[in-house]
């Protein structure tokens, strides 16, 4: 067995790499952890609606209540949902069960701690060593210590969308906007936000039968939505991924408003309203050139962290910073929440939109998102890394970033799972820098394949 924790919890295909076992194991191993902390924790668990979901939850409560630890059951919920809800309930961990926005055969599982974080690198690394080392933690509970589980489903739903309605200034009534909600989290809790902020509000995306999660919609397979955005003749598009916290939006015409994008239009919105702390955003190491030119336009100055919203929140965290996220559309609101929350995205960036008194189009058309291209450079796995300390490879790159003359930038990273070194180069001119990339990826594979 392998690494257990990614970036965003423990994640495969459900019933083969993400077993019942497993998910009893991460139960039963977090429960204990938490536990050195509060003799008897209570663990808030939401899910997407995959068909695992509910195998993977009664595994993981089987896993909690072996250990004393009590179970409160919310539901199908957004990720972010819970990262709120655990302080509503006053919860000592929350667990989200979902895999985002991958197809429906996989699942994962995520922790949050009780202030709503992502849990501490720490506490993960505890859980992970304590079950790759097969240490058995259990304290044979019996009789009334064992844990209880109950059953939050008919009001947590409503909580949560009382939240969000709770964060929209602006008075959108007369926006007509149409939401695909990727037949995941999001179908019942969207439709109840937006249906009590909009006069018309279309809904595509909200027929969740455990298998169609994220199938051709949702926030990476947008084209419904455009289509349907253009054939209604609405404002706005939004279309969130299986676990609702992404976001992305379509204009009237039926054109894409990406993360990059979303960012900008709603950092102008908190600059305007003096709400911008320090005139910082954050962003990662892959957001668009054009971005940070529009960015640098307002003022502000953008704060570049690692690939991956953990990086991103910590670096907010240790700034103040209001705003961060990714091209992905993984946005957050650090005064409103700890996570990415697709649905609150989008009601600031209704609002954003409403506030301007212009069409969607007008704003994103503002932000000039350079071309950009991505080439894959096979290595030996050994070798991944040495790219960095290359005389030839670094000799090449400067090269290449002054002949684009300060429009256009090159960016090489390794991949985390296969043997690739990928490169990524933006710049004014597709063909140019789609030759570049391929002469780059070429150079990379010949020295280090």
């Amino acid at each position: 067995m392998g690494k257990l924790f990614g970036t965003d919890g423990v994640r495969g295909v459900a019933n083969s790499e993400l077993t019942t076992e497993l998910g009893y194991k991460l139960g039963k191993v977090g429960a204990y952890v938490l536990s050195r902390e509060k003799e008897r924790p209570v663990v808030l668990i939401g899910k997407d609606t995959r068909i695992s979901g509910d195998m993977l939850e009664d595994a993981i409560s089987a896993g909690i209540l072996s250990m004393g630890g009590d179970v409160i059951k919310a539901g199908v919920l957004p990720t972010p949902a819970i990262a709120h809800l655990v302080k509503h309930y006053q919860a000592d961990a929350g667990v989200v069960i979902s895999a985002s926005h991958n197809p429906f055969e996989y699942n994962g599982i995520k922790f949050f701690n009780g202030e709503g974080f992502k849990l501490d690198d720490d506490l993960e690394d505890q859980i992970e060593d304590i079950i790759m080392r097969d240490i058995d933690v259990s304290s044979h509970i019996t009789g009334e210590r064992l844990g209880r589980s109950m059953s939050a489903e008919a009001t947590a739903l409503g909580i949560y969308a009382d939240f969000l309605i709770s964060k929209m200034s602006a008075d959108i009534r007369d926006m007509k906007i149409v939401i695909d909600c990727a037949n995941g989290a999001a179908y019942k809790v969207a439709e109840k936000v937006f249906k009590s902020l909009c006069s018309e509000v279309c809904i595509i995306g909200n027929e969740p039968d455990g298998l169609n999660i994220n199938l051709g919609c949702g926030s990476t397979h947008p084209e419904m939505l455009q289509q349907a955005v253009v054939s209604q003749k609405a404002d706005v598009g939004l279309a969130f991924d299986g676990d609702a916290d992404r976001l992305i939006a379509v204009d009237e015409l039926g054109r894409i408003i990406d993360g990059d994008k979303m960012i900008c239009i709603c950092a102008k919105m908190l600059k305007d309203a003096g709400e911008l702390t320090g005139g910082i955003v954050t962003a990662t190491v892959m957001s668009n050139l054009g971005f940070h030119k529009a960015i640098e336009a307002m003022g502000c100055t953008v704060d570049v962290t690692a690939v991956g919203d953990r990086y991103v929140l910590e670096s907010m965290l240790r700034t103040g910073c209001a705003i961060g996220g990714e091209q992905s559309g993984h946005i957050i609101f650090l005064n409103h929440s700890t996570t990415g929350d697709g649905i609150l995205s989008a009601l600031q960036l209704l609002k954003a939109i409403k506030l301007s008194g212009e069409k969607a189009s007008a704003l994103s058309d503002r932000i000039a998102i350079y071309p950009q291209v991505l080439k894959n450079a096979p290595v030996r796995n050994e070798n991944k890394k040495k790219y960095a300390n290359d005389t030839d490879i670094c000799a090449e790159i400067e090269r290449l970033e002054e002949l684009m003359s300060g429009e256009g930038r090159v960016l090489i990273r390794p991949s985390g799972t296969e043997p690739l070194v990928r490169v990524m180069i933006e710049g004014k001119d597709q063909s140019m820098i789609s030759e570049l990339a391929g002469n780059l990826a070429s150079m990379l594979t010949e020295k280090f394949g």
